[in-house]
């Protein structure tokens, strides 16, 4: 397990989660529906903050992974929130959400859907799963058979079913955000280290500080109610066609020869390092290319820094590195790794 904090709240540029978002400045050659998209996205945050408090990191993170095209693990203790998370994003952004409850029983076909018999047609027709949608809350997948979270897997990586020897691709945009409990283990099966590097992003959801604590139980004593989000005032200030066009837009962000051999590299000190027995992979560099660039993007910028690299590395890369053992029992911990590289490789200027 890692230990880091959603690094998107470290950059400057995110806008005040109380207030109005506020546009960074665009690049002259952007069009009017990149700018519209990025100042819809960074709406979302002030919208969230209505019903969730004090999770702006990791409503940034699941903007991100929507924005490139990958998906999110989010990892804390029970009641920080992370269903409502993702709920309130849903209906922020107006797309499609379904919440499916991983249980050891939770067959495959309970997942991605099944052939089921008509009567009246005399013939089998397919009955779409809950994975067809736009966002997808598997909670707790930790706590589903190997066999289940295997069916996942093509959807996540192919962004389609395959059922019966036919394939049937899913919506777009389409994104997995993954729940788990890092502190109960019983009756779960964990991750295997290839399903976790499927994961784009991995948030840790901390517990709050005491004046967001205060703040959640004001809501409460208020009357506020989780399970009704119109009433807590949450409406829709950003659309799919916007993370369409932003998506669109991250691919444009140009990123020069010397951010990505900084990316390179760094993936590169991780498998160095004496206290790792599984480094980042050249998919995992390539997930911090990605993460990069739509932060960048964010940001109101069309090119890469080396400080945007920096700013996605724990939650993109802390989740693919595998630690030796002896160096688990020495203290030494997958944050410490990864601070190390990036204080011993070179910053480009």
């Amino acid at each position: 397990m890692t230990d880091h904090q959603p690094p998107p709240e470290q950059a400057p540029e995110a806008p005040p989660p109380a207030g109005q978002p506020r546009p960074p400045v665009a690049a002259p050659t952007e069009s009017a529906e990149d700018r519209s998209a990025r100042a819809a996205l960074h709406a979302v945050r002030a919208e969230v903050g209505k019903a969730v408090v004090g999770q702006d990191a990791a409503v940034t993170g699941l903007i991100v992974g929507l924005l490139s095209g990958g998906h999110v693990l989010l990892e804390g203790v029970p009641g920080v929130a992370k269903t409502l998370l993702v709920r309130t994003i849903a209906a922020a952004l107006d797309v499609d959400t379904r919440r499916v409850q991983f249980t050891p029983d939770l067959m495959p076909g309970d997942l991605t859907g099944s052939l089921v018999f008509d009567s009246g047609a005399s013939d089998f027709s397919f009955r779409k799963g809950p994975v067809f949608t736009n966002l997808l809350l598997a909670d707790e997948i930790n706590r589903t058979p190997p066999k289940t979270q295997s069916a996942l897997l093509e959807a996540m990586e192919e962004h389609q079913v395959s059922i019966d020897g036919r394939t049937r691709p899913l919506p777009t945009p389409f994104m997995v955000a993954a729940t788990q409990n890092p502190v109960e283990y019983e009756g779960t099966y964990p991750l295997p280290e290839a399903q976790l590097d499927r994961f784009l992003l991995k948030l840790l959801l901390p517990l709050p500080p005491r004046g967001d604590e205060i703040d959640v139980l004001t809501r409460h004593a208020r009357g506020f109610d989780p399970r009704d989000l119109d009433a807590a005032g949450v409406r829709a200030v950003a659309s799919a066609s916007d993370l369409v066009a932003g998506a669109r837009a991250v691919q444009q962000v140009s990123v020069s020869d010397a951010v990505t051999g900084y990316i390179v590299d760094l993936a590169r000190a991780t498998r160095a390092s004496p206290s790792v027995r599984l480094g980042v992979s050249p998919r995992g560099a390539t997930a911090l290319l990605a993460t990069s660039r739509a932060w960048a993007w964010l940001s109101g910028r069309t090119y890469v820094t080396p400080d945007d690299v920096k700013a996605l590395a724990h939650a993109t890369l802390a989740h693919r590195i595998g630690l030796r053992p002896e160096a688990e029992i020495e203290g030494v911990s997958v944050v410490s790794v990864l601070d190390s590289a990036l204080s011993a490789v070179p910053v480009p200027r």
